[in-house]
């Protein structure tokens, strides 16, 4: 048995050990409650705005536990990557692989284009919106929609965190009310909205509408929110005080240099006071970098890193805190997403066939992120919509996410463009385009231009737009040029053995009118089919006899046919691609010639391109490209056959491009041909190319075997390229082995 002064020893000692356990916990609880909570602020700076990371790679390797980040514009940005769980360290890299001008310029990339859209890109040097014969300006240089596609992605691990509290690590944001001037704190709603408002900097980003407040750049009213933050309990506040200081007047160069220094006096003044509320100050010693040095990014990230050792030891006194735990919400790459369902808001004049068309997305469907984007980049691209919100939630039920879409539409539906070009072919030219969208269906668009110069000629373009439904288009096109044209181009055998004629002098006129469906197929290539209406005059002097007012006409005869087109397009760029794939196949079967083709039967004419271009560095670039065509059925007609030489593109008909020859030099029904071209980007926008061209062309050379045979014909080119706001400036020097003869080739400007 158990003694009574034994058990009431056990009593006491237990009844200790409860009050010593209580008492320590009490203590342990008291320790954490005075545990001193600290804020961490982050100030605007544009480029600038890179030294946080290198202050935050320091705080992370201190173990500093950061408890709450507010921020504004370019700290906004970075303030709310930290906050939703990546580290100094992972901002680093990913900061390094950002490409800031195409981000900033919001540049579009150019497969994920419409082929109908690329003509804008890649034809008018200057595009001018108006209505009511009136210029309307955009309200900004970028719409942001890189930047928002690449934090969107960045961010989609908290997709759906709509209190900003409730991130890994608390946060809020300042962003301006253009219309009341007054500051609005972001703490709620959708994150990437609201940084991008908070980062709208006036004249470069367009503003950003959240509850149906007009949001700009918040460093215009409060571009270091150490109150604010002060507010949210915080006993310590880390900041860092990347402003530009004033610029001197050698240094105001541009308007933006002047918008900035206007907004400075406001901020510097402000930042005597809010110096003093910041308990551990840094500033980077940036003042060598602009708001635009994001090229120099590596550098200013180091000058973040240097003053935050700085304050290396007042730091590390914060580190004898208590170890945060892991943040559930953790950054994850995304290579693929499902999309389970769309909803589209905002649309009235366009449908939601024509928005999804462009998205080339449908519901249940597993894509890759890259395609994702692509398809956002092509609705962007339309320039249909003023803006374009868009955000992915975590479908319920189901794996994946639902695709949520806010449209704004745009006002503005009519655009005056204005291109210049000059080239040996058609020589001097000017183009003036107008450009009507809406002109009787909400999802159409209408396109005329008018070419001046020495040989004035038209293009109209008609385009119902139906998404992945068929699409109905109309279009109609005059092309005039003189030209010494091959005389197997013009006449048969015994006439050039007669005449002893090698080239004609000749004046060709060309209208084509065309009636098409076109559609997606497997989503990339463009699918199209019609009827076309050709109208062909070849006439010439130098066989008029003795009256020279007299022409005498080789053709003068209108076709009908039927064609079909498939095109795929990657290119990254039509002149100077560094990556991508081409392919452009055609057929046309022609049914009918007016009288003045008396010998005309029926034939199909069939041709294809295939291209391939790719980069060993950003500097080096290759494109193998091999072409192909041949003439099924009667052969009566020579006109529409194959004709090689010169440069250029947009050529008309079945003429092919071929240097070391001059244009339309070498013709036949069939034909084959190789090219191979290396470009060098000796600085930026200035290239270096060497070039060769190998071909068979002939009379039947499929039916004979000399299509695969030794080349017949060579050329090959070394050239000079400017890569301007007017399009390329190129010359090219060429030479041919079999003629032992050169070629210059000169053209200025976009190609139309």
């Amino acid at each position: 048995m158990v003694k009574k002064n034994d058990l009431r020893q056990a009593l006491i000692i237990l009844t200790l050990f409860l009050l010593v356990f209580i008492s320590a916990k009490g203590q342990n609880d008291t320790l954490v409650k005075d545990e001193p909570k600290v804020g961490l602020v982050l100030s605007g700076g544009g480029a600038k705005g890179l030294a946080h990371i290198g202050v935050l790679k320091v705080i992370d390797s201190l173990g500093v536990k950061i408890d709450y980040v507010a921020g504004t514009s370019m700290g906004a940005i970075i303030g709310s990557l930290y906050a939703s769980g990546y580290t100094g360290k992972q901002l680093d890299s990913i900061f390094h692989e950002i490409d800031f001008d195409t981000i900033i310029n919001d540049d579009l990339p150019r497969s994920s284009t419409a082929f109908d859209e690329r003509a804008n890109m890649e034809k008018y040097a200057i595009k001018l919106p108006f209505n009511d014969f009136k210029i309307k300006l955009p309200s900004a240089l970028s719409r942001g929609n890189n930047t928002y596609s690449l934090l969107l992605k960045l961010m989609l691990h908290v997709n759906e965190v709509n209190d900003f509290s409730k991130l890994p690590i608390p946060f809020f944001c300042i962003a301006t009310n253009v219309e009341t001037g007054k500051q609005v704190i972001l703490d709620k709603g959708n994150l990437t909205q609201s940084v991008m408002a908070s980062g709208a900097l006036p004249s470069l980003f367009q503003p950003v509408v959240i509850n149906d407040e007009v949001l700009i750049d918040g460093g215009v009213v409060n571009n270091y929110p150490v109150d604010e933050l002060r507010s949210k309990g915080m006993d310590i506040i880390i900041g860092v005080d990347v402003q530009h200081g004033l610029s001197t007047r050698e240094e105001l160069a541009s308007a933006l240099d002047v918008l900035i220094q206007i907004n400075n006096f406001r901020t510097i003044n402000d930042m005597k006071t809010k110096v003093n509320k910041t308990d551990v100050y840094i500033k980077p010693n940036i003042k060598d970098f602009n708001v635009v040095s994001f090229d120099e990014g590596t550098d200013i990230i180091k000058e973040g890193k240097y003053a935050a050792l700085s304050e290396l030891n007042v730091l590390m006194g914060l580190t004898k805190r208590a170890k945060t735990e892991t943040p559930k919400l953790k950054p994850k790459v995304i290579d693929s997403l499902t999309i389970n369902g769309i909803s589209v808001n905002g649309n009235e004049k366009y449908t939601r066939a024509y928005v999804l068309g462009k998205l080339k997305l449908k519901n249940n469907e597993k894509i890759s992120y890259a395609d994702f984007k692509k398809g956002i980049n092509n609705l962007v691209a339309t320039n249909n919509f003023g803006s374009f919100e868009y955000q992915l939630k975590n479908s319920k039920d189901k794996t994946g996410y639902d695709l949520i879409t806010n449209l704004k539409e745009s006002q503005v539906n009519t655009f005056l463009k204005l291109g210049v070009h000059y080239d040996d072919l058609y020589k001097s030219a000017a183009l003036v385009n107008l450009t009507k969208k809406r002109l009787l269906f909400n999802n159409d668009v209408t396109s005329l231009d008018i070419i001046l110069g020495d040989n004035v000629r038209y293009n109209f373009e008609y385009l119902i737009d139906k998404g992945f439904y068929w699409s109905i288009g109309l279009n109609s096109r005059y092309n005039q040029f003189n030209k010494n044209i091959s005389a197997q181009l013009l006449l048969d055998d015994n006439q050039i053995t007669s005449t002893g004629l090698n080239k004609i002098d000749s004046k060709l006129t060309d209208q084509t009118n065309q009636f098409y469906l076109q559609t997606l197929f497997r989503r990339d290539f463009a699918l199209s089919m019609g009827i076309e209406h050709k109208r062909l005059e070849i006439k010439s002097e130098t066989l008029s006899g003795n009256n020279s007012e007299d022409e005498f006409f080789f053709e003068k005869t209108d076709y009908i046919s039927l064609f079909g087109n498939l095109k795929l397009d990657t290119y990254d760029n039509k002149y100077f691609p560094k990556k991508g794939v081409y392919f452009n196949g055609n057929l046309h079967i022609y049914l009918y010639a007016s009288s003045f083709n008396q010998t005309f039967e029926n034939f199909s004419i069939a041709k294809a391109d295939i291209g391939y271009a790719f980069s060993l560095s950003n500097k080096l670039a290759f494109n193998l490209a091999t072409h192909g065509g041949f003439k099924i059925g009667d052969d009566s007609t020579n006109t529409l056959d194959f004709a090689l030489g010169g440069y250029g593109n947009n050529l008309i008909n079945n003429f092919i491009p071929f240097l070391g020859y001059d244009f339309i030099s070498l013709t036949g029904n069939s034909f084959v041909k190789a090219s191979f071209l290396v470009d060098y980007e000796i600085y930026k926008n200035h290239h270096i190319t060497a070039e060769a061209n190998w071909a068979n062309i002939d009379d039947n050379i499929f039916d004979s075997g000399e299509w695969f045979t030794l080349p017949d014909y060579r050329g090959y080119a070394m050239g000079y390229a400017v890569n301007t706001f007017l399009g390329p400036v190129q010359a090219k020097f060429s030479y041919s082995p079999e003629q032992k003869k050169s070629f210059w080739f000169f053209n200025i400007g976009f190609w139309f």
